[in-house]
């Protein structure tokens, strides 16, 4: 008899566990995607700045930035990788130790990364300021940015193609069992979907719905806000450069066109603000910010801008992953704060082994679960964005 799997999610995340499960055991599994927004408008896996990086402070984050990378070269043009790497800049030595401390776990696990001194990074890209910098990281290789939409697609038409069915509907409530265990999904409509396992995979979404069961899981969503623009500078060879004043920014398409942004100005970057840009950030942070790091982007003219949701842990700024102790047969897929999009595929397939093989089969996703929490054993990344 088939087991009924219903993926609460059908974004980037959601969609590669069906895709990756409907083809490791197609005969063993019923497989159903809710996803209440099928055109993806409001969905963060389609208002991304979709890049993929290794520079990350933890190991199981960088091998999972190794295997998306896999993915999107094997897809070539689907994805449109581009790989001109991410910048990071130090402006002080403590910003500098800890950059070529990452850069040696990172370099360790196989990473390109190439530390720069002041003088080198103005001699590869001069039109950048170097005089308040103490050091920079460049992924020489394996890090950039491609088309998140296309790796949305791919891995739902897989699930599609494998008999997966996509189901246009919104939870609007988990409902549990005395045991404890999830008894079904109540619909916006007043329905009830019911199923054997249950994946939490809603992104930004996922700790409200958990929360209707009673269930902490302390993922909120952060608006973060991205800003398009054109100089006459054309800053040749730009890689995805991130500042120490949070400012981050990368070439988007045609000479002259960038996106870029930051931080809020609201240091206490309150949970499920509407999802359209901030209006001031531009002006009074990131322009400044921009002609200061490079003095040719002073004459830009911004031209649009558009705003997704960080799904947000609170605890460590990682995934959580996996089944969740107080709630037998539902297992946990959000959290990413960020770095969901570039993980999805590793996320997708570890997912995908637990469910058919009952452990992780590629890569051990265990320091992920979401146990760690009720633990207080934090797996803390310090690289977010």
């Amino acid at each position: 008899m088939r087991r009924s799997v219903l993926i609460l999610g059908g974004g980037a995340i959601g969609s590669a566990v069906a895709a990756h499960l409907a083809a490791l055991a197609p005969a063993r599994f019923e497989i159903t995607v809710l996803e209440r927004d099928p055109g993806y408008a409001l969905a963060s896996s389609a208002r991304s700045a979709a890049s993929i990086r290794q520079q990350f402070s933890t190991p199981l984050n960088i091998a999972l930035s190794q295997y998306g990378l896999q993915v999107l070269r094997e897809l070539g043009p689907q994805a449109a990788l581009v790989e001109q790497g991410y910048l990071y800049l130090a402006g002080s030595a403590a910003g500098a130790e800890q950059l070529a401390r990452q850069r040696a776990l990172q370099a360790g696990l196989g990473a390109d990364i190439e530390l720069l001194e002041p003088a080198a990074l103005a001699a590869r890209w001069p039109w950048l300021h170097t005089q308040d910098l103490t050091l920079g990281a460049w992924g020489r290789s394996g890090e950039g940015w491609f088309d998140g939409w296309g790796l949305l697609q791919h891995f739902r038409r897989r699930a599609l193609a494998a008999g997966v069915r996509y189901l246009p509907a919104e939870a609007a409530a988990l409902e549990r069992e005395a045991s404890g265990a999830l008894a079904g999904v109540r619909g916006r409509d007043g329905a009830l979907l019911q199923a054997d396992l249950y994946v939490l995979a809603c992104g930004a979404w996922s700790g409200a719905l958990a929360a209707t069961a009673g269930l902490a899981v302390p993922v909120q969503a952060k608006r973060r806000s991205v800003y398009a623009f054109h100089t006459p500078e054309r800053a040749a060879g730009c890689p995805l450069v991130i500042d120490p004043s949070g400012l981050w920014f990368r070439p988007e398409g045609a000479h002259g066109q960038f996106i870029c942004g930051g931080p809020p100005l609201d240091a206490a970057d309150p949970a499920d603000l509407p999802l359209d840009p901030e209006p001031e950030l531009f002006e009074q942070r990131l322009w400044p910010a921009l002609a200061a790091r490079v003095p040719g982007f002073e004459s830009l003219r911004q031209q649009r801008a558009w705003a997704g949701y960080y799904e947000m842990n609170g605890f460590d700024h990682n995934g959580l992953v996996g089944p969740l102790a107080a709630c037998p047969n539902l297992l946990l897929a959000c959290g990413f704060s960020g770095h969901g999009l570039q993980h999805a595929p590793g996320i997708g397939r570890g997912l995908a082994e637990w469910i058919a093989c009952g452990a992780y089969q590629s890569l051990d996703l265990a320091p992920l679960t979401p146990d760690r929490i009720a633990a207080g054993r934090p797996y803390l990344e310090l690289n977010v964005i």
